[in-house]
């Protein structure tokens, strides 16, 4: 795939993604200041994530057992404090360029796609747990731009059904290997999953969104396991309060990190044998018993948008997709509508498929 002038492909030499993300805290200055670091450290992009809390969660949204970890005590009051502006990013976005960066964007919710338009962002990456997300995906692929699809928490069939719904965009479309723990323990990197991946959505390109807290990873990636892209969070203090941070590297430790993988070319990652092997594992792309939660939390599913009676036919504005990933799956959106509700469905909640006549 391209983003901009930069060619993506195996034995290309690896295109690091330093994802900002929410270490920003939702502070615009200290974004930009990220943005900086990531620049220092070699990057060849920075990433941002584009949400409305409203939008996002449901009434039945809960935190994730990493979050709670962090001490987040409230879904609602995290991700609010969390939010950063459609004008703060695009201050990110000029930065990235003028040190030469490329800038991308996380968007979660289908209808802010058009939000993020307002801004030249480079290329689309879709959060793992909106794999099954079709309208969102379809969205972010539809306006034309490069689209990445992370796959934490993901069956193959579902990675498989994803690749179907964005066949006509082949050439812009890459898929990233992920495992969905905050941070992930070594043990479960399971970087050999990049290539499980990579056999049921060729000709794309394929990498590694890596949640590891160590500096070796993306290198044993990309020699080892076929990766071209490789996604990292970068925080200024790991230390900080809030979900993400123990799962990024400093400045310092990120640049090593780059300079690893970029080092690294097929069969050579310049790194210890059996640390290389420990973070392989044994192949083959399986959802993990580390992400279970996260794949049930942070997942979207089909939401009622007001109080629908049972008998009632369901219609487009009566129904959006929200977090958790409790009801109905959100690929199925579209084919909910029109059906008609066989018991009352409640607004801002999930809606199960057995509430529905299909």
């Amino acid at each position: 795939m391209r983003i901009g002038d930069r060619e993506i492909a195996p034995g290309g030499g690896a295109y690091v993604i330093a994802e900002i993300g929410v270490n920003h805290d939702g502070d615009a200055s200290r974004a930009i200041a990220l943005t900086e670091a990531a620049a220092g450290a070699g990057a060849d992009a920075v990433k941002l994530q584009l949400f409305e809390t409203d939008r996002l969660m449901s009434r039945a949204a809960r935190l994730a057992a990493y979050q709670r970890d962090a001490g987040e005590t409230d879904p609602f009051a995290m991700l609010r404090r969390l939010e950063l502006s459609i004008d703060a990013m695009g201050g990110v976005v000029e930065r990235a360029h003028a040190l030469g960066m490329h800038a991308i964007v996380t968007v979660f919710s289908t209808e802010l796609v058009p939000l993020a338009e307002r801004l030249a962002w480079d290329a689309y990456k879709s959060a793992s747990p909106d794999v099954i997300h079709r309208p969102l995906l379809e969205a972010m692929g539809g306006t034309g731009r490069p689209l990445i699809v992370s796959t934490g928490a993901a069956d193959v069939d579902e990675i498989v059904r994803a690749r179907s719904w964005l066949d006509g965009m082949r050439d812009r479309l890459a898929f990233l290997h992920c495992v969905s723990s905050y941070p992930t323990p070594s043990g479960e990197a399971s970087l050999r999953g990049c290539e499980g991946v990579a056999e049921v959505v060729r000709p794309c390109a394929t990498g590694y969104s890596d949640h590891t807290a160590l500096v070796e990873t993306g290198a044993v990636a990309v020699a080892h396991a076929g990766a071209c892209i490789l996604e990292k969070h970068l925080t200024d203090d790991r230390a900080r309060a809030g979900p993400d941070h123990a799962a990024s590297l400093e400045p310092e430790r990120f640049a090593s990190y780059v300079r690893l993988a970029k080092a690294a070319r097929p069969g050579v990652s310049g790194v210890d044998g059996a640390l290389g092997e420990t973070l392989l594992g044994r192949g083959g792309k399986v959802v993990a018993d580390v992400e279970a939660d996260v794949r049930r939390v942070s997942r979207q599913s089909v939401v009622a948008t007001r109080d629908v009676r049972a008998g009632e036919v369901i219609g487009a504005a009566d129904v959006t997709c929200k977090r958790p990933g409790l009801g109905t799956p959100a690929w199925r959106l579209g084919e909910m509508i029109g059906r008609r509700a066989l018991r009352d469905l409640a607004a801002d909640m999930p809606v199960a498929e057995d509430a529905v006549g299909w």
